[in-house]
């Protein structure tokens, strides 16, 4: 459900600069919700070379669909102490309906999605280079979003049927190997692009926990205690672990323009925290944390924009 802030994100650049992110960006990675939002802002439009979905329709998709991906009924609170806590049933039908029959290789950008194969004990990246150039690597986008967000405790693990010899490939969400993918994103890239000179990295978080687990409360905790937590702890310390990294990587460049922004907010300890929340009051309280977020950072964005709008025209000539 934190889709919800880099969705709104996305929805401000788009409006900003007047045009879809697929056309705005070379690349576009994303990891569980993250890796729905860059599949669904790089389906095409039957027919068309243009994205079906804006950031701004994909912000509505959590509001309109967060409750049947994430039933909270006496049944759902029963599941999570003998399997996971929800059938992926809902999760499956919303993925069905928002990307249909499309597969990766169609995707109008390239895109990096990661998840995590728990039989060869190994990550396993979806993309979609690979998928244009060899068909066992390709994909229906709705089982790459499955795939990626197939969250252990949450969700039970994508079996995703191949045409090689390994047969199918055991999935998990890709979180627990980049939750945040924006080094994997950059390292392709480089790889990808191998004569370009410079690149602009844009990563987008979908908030990080301020609430604190005390000693004196979690020292006697066993497995059922720390079942859902630990998984919160393991993709938020990634997250801070790759912004480091990049902003190593990528200082500014010599004129001063930022090569790397990383837009990211706190959670409240009441609010947020948890992945799975899809009532409305926390979706408006995702929502008002995002605009705050665009708000406090807008001449930043501001300089995005112009960087991205100046880059795509020079791009056009």
């Amino acid at each position: 459900m934190r889709g919800i802030i880099p969705a709104m994100i996305m929805a401000e650049i788009e409006a900003r600069t007047e045009k879809p992110i697929a056309e705005l960006f070379d690349m576009i990675a994303g990891t569980s919700t993250g890796g729905i939002l860059a599949m669904g802002l790089t389906k095409p439009l039957e027919g068309s070379q243009k994205p079906e979905h804006s950031a701004q329709s994909l912000v509505r998709l959590y509001e309109t669909e967060g409750q049947q991906i994430f039933p909270h009924n006496i049944f759902s609170s029963l599941r999570n102490l003998q399997e996971e806590k929800y059938s992926a049933f809902g999760m499956e039908e919303v993925l069905d309906k928002y990307f249909g029959a499309t597969y990766l290789s169609e995707a109008l950008a390239d895109i990096l999605i990661p998840s995590y194969d728990i039989e060869l004990r190994r990550p396993y990246f979806f993309k979609s280079f690979k998928a244009k150039l060899e068909p066992k690597r390709d994909f229906p986008m709705k089982k790459v979003a499955r795939a990626t967000s197939a969250a252990p405790t949450y969700f039970e693990p994508m079996k995703l049927e191949t045409n090689d010899l390994t047969d199918y490939y055991a999935l998990i969400d890709g979180g627990v190997v980049a939750n945040n993918p924006a080094m994997s994103a950059y390292v392709e890239a480089k790889s990808i692009y191998k004569d370009a000179t410079d690149f602009l990295v844009v990563s987008l978080g979908t908030g990080e926990m301020t609430a604190r687990l005390y000693y004196d409360k979690v020292k006697n905790w066993g497995l059922l205690e720390w079942a859902q937590p630990i998984l919160n702890i393991v993709f938020d310390g990634s997250n801070d672990a790759v912004d480091y990294q990049l902003r190593e990587l990528l200082p500014a460049s010599e004129d001063g323009k930022p090569r790397y922004y990383r837009f990211q907010t706190s959670l409240s300890a009441d609010m947020g925290d948890r992945m799975d929340d899809a009532s409305p009051v926390n979706i408006i309280g995702l929502k008002r944390l995002a605009q705050e977020m665009i708000d406090k950072n807008s001449e930043t964005l501001e300089m995005l924009c112009q960087q991205l709008t100046d880059s795509f025209n020079a791009c056009k000539l």
